[in-house]
């Protein structure tokens, strides 16, 4: 686990964390993420995904927040979140 310098934990687990992800504008978008999501935290329902499309509607983002267990789980959910081709971006 990542410590600064004063040796606290810079995230205690279990915690709520949130995680983007942005993509083209599709009606498959919101389900792909919450799928990728649910391989590592199959506790995470629809009702804890939100989105936000972008002024020109080109984009979206899609925001879910969930019980995270352990940076390994992010770790894991990020890899297969940027390895999608229709996510280009995840934070």
């Amino acid at each position: 686990m990542d410590t600064p310098d004063n040796n606290k934990p810079v995230m205690e687990f279990p915690c709520e964390f949130p995680i983007k992800a942005m993509g083209l504008a599709s009606e498959t978008l919101h389900s792909v993420v919450l799928d990728i999501v649910q391989r590592h935290a199959p506790e995470t329902g629809k009702h804890a995904l939100k989105s936000r499309p972008s002024s020109n509607g080109k984009y979206v983002s899609v925001t879910i927040t969930i019980n995270a267990k352990s940076r390994a789980q992010l770790d894991a959910i990020y890899l297969d979140l940027t390895a999608c081709k229709q996510v280009l971006m995840a934070l």
